[in-house]
């Protein structure tokens, strides 16, 4: 894994690269702005207007609010990351395939259906996952560890779905990533790592999508 992290981290800020990762930062921060907004309008009209006469419990909600939100798009940010996975992952594969990997047969970019329905399962899947990792954020020592387990083992199913069926059949992808299925689950855990981190989880995305179109490359030449 270290040589395609090497590869994919060489190339994140090449000329190619550079037009698909202002799109998905522009996207990527537009989107947590309006959750951001839309979970503080939805708590204002809720929430506070019930302690209305306690103006006191009025200003302690809404410093636990704010911290709430906060920790709350860190657990969004997972999801996120499962929607763009569907919107940049040819763009990016076209990149690394172009520089990378000009000697092999060029992939065939996913029809926009199959995208959508692989974009929309998982994506409902990380968010019930994220859900159940933020119930247990109150218990030490495993909150960390689920919400690396659970969103390591589903961004990389994803991720390696979007890479290997430009290359191969769904029953050939489904295969592959049962027998490799130790490495796309260490390739989602890192992932899942660098979208917990503020800042970088900004580029994970597309940081993810390079990253395990080398992985694919290199597990079908070693299967």
């Amino acid at each position: 894994m270290l040589q395609s992290i090497n590869l994919t981290l060489s190339q994140m800020f090449s000329a190619g690269f550079r037009n698909v990762l202002w799109k998905a930062l522009g996207i990527t921060i537009a989107l947590l702005i309006l959750l951001w907004f839309g979970l503080e309008a939805v708590a204002n009209i809720i929430l506070l207007p019930l302690l209305g006469p306690w103006p006191w419990a009025t200003t302690v909600l809404s410093w636990l609010l704010g911290a709430g939100l906060i920790i709350g798009l860190g657990f969004l940010i997972a999801p996120v990351t499962a929607i763009f996975a569907g919107f940049f992952i040819d763009d990016v594969a076209e990149q690394v395939e172009r520089r990378h990997y000009s000697a092999d047969p060029p992939g065939r970019a996913l029809p926009t259906s199959q995208t959508l329905g692989i974009t929309l399962k998982f994506t409902g899947l990380v968010i019930v996952a994220n859900l159940f990792a933020l119930a247990l954020l109150l218990v030490p020592g495993i909150n960390l560890a689920i919400f690396y387990v659970v969103n390591g083992y589903l961004l990389g199913i994803e991720y390696f779905q979007f890479a290997a069926f430009r290359y191969m059949s769904v029953r050939d992808a489904r295969a592959l990533r049962k027998k490799k299925s130790g490495s796309v689950f260490l390739t989602g855990t890192l992932i899942a790592f660098c979208a917990s981190i503020p800042i970088i989880n900004i580029f994970t995305p597309l940081f993810a999508a390079a990253l395990m179109v080398h992985q694919v490359k290199r597990m079908m030449r070693a299967a």
